[in-house]
């Protein structure tokens, strides 16, 4: 089952990756514009929080974004060392071709599956999501 999981996540992602790239985008970055997508000018600490990756990723994604014209960083208000993020128009505009990559994802993922399948699949995979994240390491492995 491991592996079976392993090989989802893997062809998953290498074809997420493929679409985000005809949009110019890295993998993972479309994970923050979603974030600030829902809600703009977020602080990068509450970013790092909301999508799980480490502090250097979420760095070095947001100095791509910054680059390519898709976010603007700048002190907080309250505390300069602190940078707030917030969407260009660019980054605004990548909504729909957002909510349409994972639309089309989601199709082609699911379409040998039937409804029922599908269904038993996303609840199968969060009791899996929640098994996993509510678990310490056994003994044996935190020994080595």
């Amino acid at each position: 089952m491991s592996y079976a999981i392993f090989q989802l996540s893997r062809a998953h992602r290498t074809y997420a990756a493929a679409m985000l790239r005809e949009m110019d985008l890295h993998l993972g970055q479309e994970m923050l514009l979603m974030q600030l997508l829902d809600r703009d000018g977020q602080t990068q600490s509450e970013l790092l929080e909301s999508v799980g990756l480490d502090h250097s990723t979420v760095s070095k994604s947001l100095r791509r974004m910054q680059d390519a014209g898709l976010v603007v960083r700048e002190p907080a208000g309250h505390d300069r060392r602190v940078m707030v993020v917030h969407l260009t128009d660019k980054g605004r505009a990548m909504r729909e071709p957002l909510a349409t990559m994972w639309r089309v994802l989601e199709e082609i993922s699911v379409r040998n599956l039937s409804a029922q399948q599908a269904e038993t699949f996303v609840q199968t995979a969060y009791a899996m999501t929640d098994a996993i994240n509510s678990r310490a390491l056994p003994q044996k492995l935190r020994d080595t």
